[in-house]
């Protein structure tokens, strides 16, 4: 059912998607995972409307960790709703008779709702609850986006 009314808000928000079904091979990090399709083909999957920490920020394994606990060696449904800077599917991915990963990792606390791309206002809540139970990286006390830890990091470089 949760899949459904997913699919219907991707259509109601414009959004051209494909669903299909594979299994979980290996996580690259907290929001990024690589899938095993038929036919042998893999594919790299950048979840919608989720940012984890960067790997090496604070609490980027624990995200990380969290991911692969969920859906490492499972087969799962996604939704592809377009596609990344790198070229990677952006996807909405299901497992467990329809938990919603993105909103599973937010409830835990190991990722921001990704405001800038999603209009999904029950991650904002869901992130609102982790943030006021210090859930994962809502323990930290200045916990640090990674899109601000990404823009710091390409600063510092910069002046080197």
């Amino acid at each position: 059912m949760k899949n459904l009314i997913f699919a219907v808000l991707l259509l109601a928000s414009g959004w051209c998607f494909s669903q299909k079904k594979g299994k979980i091979i290996k996580i690259k990090d907290g929001d990024t995972v690589v899938i095993l399709l038929s036919g042998n083909v893999e594919e790299t999957l950048r979840l919608a409307e989720v940012d984890c920490p960067e790997d090496s920020q604070a609490f980027g394994k624990a995200a990380r960790q969290f991911t692969a606990g969920q859906v490492f060696g499972k087969t799962v449904t996604y939704y592809s709703v377009g596609k990344d800077r790198y070229g990677r599917e952006i996807a909405g991915v299901f497992y467990d008779q329809d938990k919603y990963l993105s909103r599973e990792i937010v409830r835990a606390g190991f990722g921001w709702w990704y405001f800038k791309a999603s209009k999904n206002t029950e991650l904002q809540k869901l992130q609102d609850e982790a943030k006021a139970g210090k859930l994962g990286l809502w323990a930290d006390k200045k916990p640090l986006s990674p899109w601000d830890f990404r823009k710091n990091k390409k600063k510092s470089s910069a002046k080197s």
